[in-house]
């Protein structure tokens, strides 16, 4: 009876070891489960932004080609002016000097 007694309670003992291991494996899962979720859920985010980041991208190149024309065209302007300025200031200063 003794041996019965004694051999009783290292059963009752894996019992307990296996539910608490078992509750144990149910909060991990439970838990990486969430952290899936919002693993998720920041892919998702991250997603969205790229694909606002790229159509940004395709604003700001088309800036760039505007502010590339402005730049152009102004240099055009004010190259022009400065060779008729230079004319107009070497055509009367430069007749009377020697050649």
């Amino acid at each position: 009876m003794a041996s019965r007694g004694y051999g009783s309670a290292p059963t009752q003992t894996r019992q307990s070891m296996a539910s608490s291991g078992g509750a144990v494996k149910a909060r991990q899962l439970a838990q990486l489960q969430q952290q899936l979720a919002q693993l998720s859920n920041n892919l998702a985010d991250t997603e969205n932004l790229l694909r606002m980041t790229s159509v940004q991208a395709e604003s700001m190149r088309g800036l760039g080609s505007w502010h590339a024309g402005l730049f152009m065209a102004a240099s055009k302007v004010l190259g022009e002016e400065s060779v008729q300025q230079n004319q107009q200031q070497g055509g009367g200063g430069g007749g009377g000097g020697p050649n």
